[in-house]
């Protein structure tokens, strides 16, 4: 059934295992695809009246929505513009907006022979929420390439645009994630022109490291942000001398972390702890939501148990 309200074409009890790169979830009570900013602004107006909560999506490869599903408005954005702004000596201005795939934007990349976004090659986001959750690989982040970012703030609907500085980014993490008010509208990179042939060969090297280390199973991405070693953590080397191959980078993957706990295949209903990658949990088809929580749950506390470390959670719960 489709409600029209100031020309919003709004869908009433879509499921949200289609939206979202786990393919769990149950149903969205109300489901709009918003192409521009506008739709985007009216889209929230129309649940403010109905005093209804509202979720902004983008490719959905970062969330875990309840099997109760969402009662209120999913807002999925699916806007598409990526231009050259400007083009100087070996640098280049390029404006993406939210929606676009991160794919599409290191081909656009390629072809107009700017390097630097090879890394991603293989990551399902779009670059609204890459940017919001400062995505990383291979030592690069999104935020190495930021310029600046035009935001929505829900709280007055007005649009407004914050400098790399503003962004407050760090690991895994920005304002973004601080300030829920905060909707990425389109980001402005900066790139550095290089050689087409180049750039190809390590994009289809990423492809490759992902496809040969990574579960082919529907996931979203690493469940854990790898553990950044802090001044006082000097005496876990010395009750786990293993760790001391990590005390340069000061960073020990959650993945490893995961695996000496002797939870790597794990499962639970129909969730697994990939034996491929243990920072991935899997679906093995027809797997809950409750499933997932459940695993996430016992690894933190078993690698508090074995470690005295507690995991951070990279994955959006949505439980409302």
């Amino acid at each position: 059934m489709i409600n029209k309200n100031k020309n919003l074409k709004i869908l009433r009890n879509v499921s949200l295992k289609d939206y979202t790169t786990y393919k769990i979830g149950g149903l969205a009570k109300y489901f709009f695809i918003a192409e521009n900013n506008e739709d985007l602004i009216e889209a929230i107006k129309w649940a403010k009246d109905k005093k209804i909560p509202f979720f902004i999506l983008g490719n959905g490869s970062n969330v875990l929505f309840s099997d109760k599903g969402f009662n209120g408005l999913i807002i999925k954005i699916k806007t598409s513009k990526i231009e050259i702004l400007k083009n100087k000596n070996n640098k280049c201005d390029v404006l993406s907006e939210a929606g676009v795939n991160l794919s599409d934007l290191i081909n656009f990349l390629t072809e107009n022979n700017l390097e630097g976004l090879e890394w991603a090659a293989g990551i399902p986001g779009n670059v609204g929420g890459a940017v919001y959750g400062n995505a990383s690989a291979f030592g690069k982040k999104m935020s190495d390439f930021v310029k600046e970012v035009e935001v929505l703030d829900t709280n007055n609907l007005k649009q407004k645009k914050l400098s790399l500085k503003q962004c407050q980014f760090s690991a895994k993490n920005s304002i973004f994630k601080k300030k829920k008010n905060l909707v990425i509208l389109s980001v402005i990179f900066s790139f550095k022109k290089g050689n087409k042939e180049e750039i190809k060969k390590r994009v289809k090297e990423c492809l490759i490291y992902r496809a040969k280390n990574h579960p082919n199973y529907p996931s979203a991405g690493c469940v854990f942000k790898n553990y950044i070693l802090k001044k006082n953590d000097e005496k876990i080397f010395k009750k786990f001398p293993e760790l001391n191959i990590f005390k340069k980078n000061r960073t020990i993957p959650a993945a490893y972390l995961i695996e000496k706990c002797n939870l790597k295949g794990k499962q639970i209903g129909k969730a697994k702890i990939s034996e491929k990658h243990s920072n991935f949990f899997v679906n093995l088809g027809g797997a809950k939501a409750k499933d997932i929580l459940k695993l996430i749950d016992l690894t933190k506390k078993e690698v508090k148990n074995k470690f005295n470390i507690a995991l951070e959670g990279e994955i959006i719960v949505i439980n409302t």
